[in-house]
């Protein structure tokens, strides 16, 4: 029982022949084109998001509290935003402290302004404080003396 390989039995020259790999990619005989990815003649080369859409901008502006006004033209801004813990999950309040400019000096420590993103005014500050009006603005009461149109019995009891 002896087991021979044919491959074995065959003269060398031949046997070098059957290894030889014969490919046109070989030694850069191929043009690039080839190579190429294959295209579609469904869609377009640079497709281009529809024209009715607004783009996109994330983070242009913020709002936050004046925590310092003393420099000059600039105030500090805390904002504060809510973020998901990342091991429990709850949302936890993050703060962060930006410089913006404030070109009139008009904030004060407590005011809460609004920080619209503009190009690079120093090192440190790239945001403008805009005004924002307070939330919790009491209503104003109207006349509480004035007259329904209809007299009413405590006015009526008294004369």
């Amino acid at each position: 029982m002896s087991l021979t390989c044919p491959l074995l039995q065959l003269p060398l020259s031949q046997f070098k022949k059957s290894l030889t790999i014969s490919t046109p990619f070989l030694h850069g005989s191929s043009p690039l084109s080839h190579l190429s990815k294959p295209s579609s003649s469904i869609t377009s080369p640079n497709p281009s998001p529809p024209s009715f859409l607004p783009p996109v901008r994330a983070m242009r502006s913020m709002q936050g509290k004046v925590v310092c006004s003393a420099n000059d033209k600039t105030v500090s801004v805390e904002v504060t935003r809510l973020a998901p813990h990342p091991k429990y999950k709850r949302r936890v309040r993050k703060k962060k402290k930006y410089q913006a400019h404030d070109p009139l000096n008009q904030f004060q420590v407590g005011d809460f302004v609004q920080l619209e993103k503009s190009k690079p005014i120093s090192k440190t500050k790239a945001f403008i404080a805009v005004p924002v009006p307070p939330r919790n603005q009491p209503k104003v009461k109207e006349d509480e003396n004035k007259e329904l149109g209809l007299p009413l019995q405590s006015s009526l009891q008294e004369s």
